[in-house]
């Protein structure tokens, strides 16, 4: 009797453990499908997007809607930087594919007009590549950062033209720091 008793007890036990090896891989499981298809944190790191976002701001990275829809003009998003791994890009979207770029005077033309925007409140010192047009190919997207004259951007020849498969996501939340807390406006 007490033999029959104890094998019950092994077998509760594993059933028990079982189970929670199984909530723990289901849980592993969800965390890693939402990181990689859904959204992740990322944070900002400089001034180059300023007054839009701050050096600390803590975001949430859409990793959803471009699997559904092209980016659009004055999306923030996020995408490696070349040259240096772990190390991520946040800036907005000016220029779309089959455009052409130029910054002249100052100011964004896209096809020869001037681009009428509010987020990049200065006048641009420094129109980089941009000083000649450049014509986007079909999967290509010209990027500046909103504090236009601190900013690595399209302009410089290290960053460049960014293609559609290397944009992760659109910045869509910032969560920290919580006075700041919201969804990010993009147009």
């Amino acid at each position: 009797m007490a033999k029959k008793k104890k094998e019950k007890e092994k077998r509760g036990f594993a059933r028990e453990l079982l189970s929670f090896v199984l909530y723990v891989a289901a849980v592993v499981l969800a965390t890693f499908l939402i990181i990689h298809f859904v959204g992740q944190r990322t944070y900002v790191s400089g001034s180059s997007m300023e007054n839009t976002l701050s050096d600390g701001d803590n975001l949430i990275v859409d990793k959803l809607t471009y699997r559904f829809s092209d980016p659009k003009r004055f999306d923030i998003i996020v995408f490696p930087y070349r040259y240096e791994e772990n190390t991520y890009f946040i800036k907005r979207i000016i220029g779309l594919p089959g455009e052409t770029v130029q910054i002249a005077d100052g100011r964004i033309y896209i096809d020869g007009e001037e681009l009428i925007e509010s987020y990049g409140r200065e006048v641009i010192k420094n129109a980089g590549l941009a000083a000649e047009p450049i014509t986007l190919g079909e999967d290509e997207y010209f990027v500046l950062g909103d504090n236009r004259n601190d900013s690595t951007d399209s302009r410089d020849i290290s960053v460049g033209l960014i293609s559609r498969d290397e944009i992760i996501g659109r910045a869509f939340i910032r969560i920290w720091p919580l006075s700041k807390f919201g969804i990010l406006r993009h147009q």
